[in-house]
């Protein structure tokens, strides 16, 4: 059997020591969202570059001169949905399988993966035709993470700290 590690970001190019220093997961995990007292499904994505989340519900507006996004996230775990705003940090164009493209918000949102916590970017999606309210790419995962597709839920969110506010 092969077994296949999926190097991220600069561990890319530097075998050795550089590969050690980082966590290493499965290609689905368990995460802690900020916004949301639950825990939800992520899917570990390399092959995206972006993140997105499973957001209904979504409402951009402006308070004075900041522009804002409210939208639900699920609850998980059998929780109810929490409704969350955030700052809308910009608009992505985000082309989908079929060919056409679709215009989507972007919010900051930590997450605990593990024990680490990061701040991610993620473009908010109706996800519920999708195995995984969460999807993991590229950006949030460069530079600490290790993916092995062998491996699925190898550990729960144990961060210190799960602010459900920023």
């Amino acid at each position: 059997m092969i077994k296949l590690i999926v190097l991220v970001g600069a561990a890319a190019t530097m075998p050795g020591a550089a590969a050690a220093e980082k966590f290493i997961f499965g290609w689905v995990e368990r995460v802690g969202v900020q916004g949301t007292a639950a825990t939800l499904e992520a899917k570990l994505d390399t092959g995206a570059t972006t993140s997105s989340i499973d957001a209904r519900e979504i409402y951009r507006f402006r308070r004075g001169e900041k522009r804002f996004v409210r939208f639900q996230l699920p609850g998980g775990d059998g929780a109810s949905p929490q409704l969350v705003e955030r700052p809308l940090v910009r608009m992505v164009r985000i082309k989908q399988h079929d060919g056409q493209y679709q215009r989507r918000p972007v919010v900051a949102l930590g997450v605990c993966l593990g024990r680490v916590w990061r701040d991610v970017e993620f473009s908010l999606v109706d996800r519920s035709n999708f195995d995984h309210p969460v999807l993991l790419g590229r950006n949030a995962l460069a530079g600490l993470v290790l993916v092995d597709a062998d491996l699925a839920h190898t550990t729960p969110p144990r961060c210190n700290q799960l602010p459900l506010e920023p």
